[in-house]
């Protein structure tokens, strides 16, 4: 008795971490590749990101190379593109985010209501087959549905009287272009979340309300809309933390000398000063103002959402 009163209680706790790793240790060593992981491709490169701060020479190499501190910062903000590449970035961020969430959210309210399960299985299936087109595709696709004189489109308006335009010369519609059709193409996938937490609403909340008299669209308004309400916030503040990043590979694919003027965002600056230009530092340090930006617009929402909704990541 009096050994077992001369055990500490960090020793007690230490027994009870050996013997649980002992138990599931085969758990833990499936865990060490994603860590290798994440350790060699996400965190060993941030050491990258001393460029930002130095003039990098690919010959001295990250530590010999001359440190110049905030100079490719003060360079980026002082450009004549600055303010025009930022306000691209934004505005196309911010016009996704507005027009292509509720898309996803009302999809997937209307087919909640389906009761026929073919229709229901036909539209899904609809829906879905875009997400699966590769980026290459769909610019393609883009550009022959849009082409002034074969296009679909101004086929249509010239069959109505109108005129052919071009539309991907025209630097006000490409935001327009961009959003709509990723909307299209990714708002069948992205309801899928929200089908997932639709189907966990008890049922009974459902036949009280009908019992009380409450009609199908009181029971979206006051059941499933705030049942899926988390859901939303979540997605809310996931997607705030790439407010200042927009895809690459579509911008750049739908971009021309034309329409630059609207299309010119932040990643495809970063492109053109790394890779084109070679100018490492340079391209490092906008892409550290873009990221930093992401993290504290992160930080914001996510603070604001816990403060009015008490759902947060953290």
């Amino acid at each position: 008795m009096a050994n077992r009163d001369c055990v500490s209680p960090s020793y007690g706790k230490r027994r009870k971490i050996i013997n649980y790793l002992n138990q599931y240790w085969q758990v833990y060593l499936l865990l060490i590749p994603v860590i290798a992981y994440y350790i060699v491709f996400h965190y060993m490169p941030m050491l990258g990101i001393q460029m930002a701060f130095r003039n990098y020479s690919a010959r001295l190499g990250f530590w010999k190379s001359r440190w110049v501190g905030l100079a490719h910062f003060e360079r980026f903000f002082k450009s004549y593109y600055a303010l025009p590449v930022i306000k691209n970035t934004v505005t196309i961020s911010l016009y996704s985010l507005l027009v292509g969430m509720p898309v996803p959210i009302l999809l997937a309210l209307l087919m909640n209501e389906v009761k026929s399960k073919a229709f229901k299985k036909t539209v899904q299936t609809v829906t879905y087959a875009p997400y699966f087109i590769s980026t290459v595709v769909m610019c393609s696709m883009i550009f022959l549905f849009l082409a002034p004189t074969t296009g679909v489109i101004n086929r249509i308006v010239v069959a109505f009287g109108g005129e052919n335009i071009y539309y991907m010369g025209k630097p006000a519609m490409f935001k327009s272009i961009y959003v709509l059709s990723g909307v299209w193409q990714n708002s069948g996938w992205n309801s899928i979340i929200y089908m997932a937490a639709l189907s966990g609403i008890d049922p009974q909340l459902h036949e009280a309300a009908m019992i009380d008299g409450a009609g199908r669209l009181k029971r979206i308004w006051h059941i499933n809309l705030p049942g899926i309400l988390p859901t939303i916030v979540i997605l809310l503040i996931l997607n705030s933390g790439y407010i200042m990043s927009v895809g690459f590979e579509k911008i750049f694919l739908l971009q021309n000398d034309l329409n630059r003027s609207a299309s010119e965002v932040i990643s495809t600056l970063v492109y053109q000063q790394g890779l084109i230009q070679k100018d490492f530092s340079y391209s490092t340090a906008v892409n550290l103002f873009n990221s930093v930006i992401n993290c504290i617009m992160l930080v914001i929402v996510n603070y604001i959402a816990g403060k009015l909704n008490e759902t947060s990541l953290w």
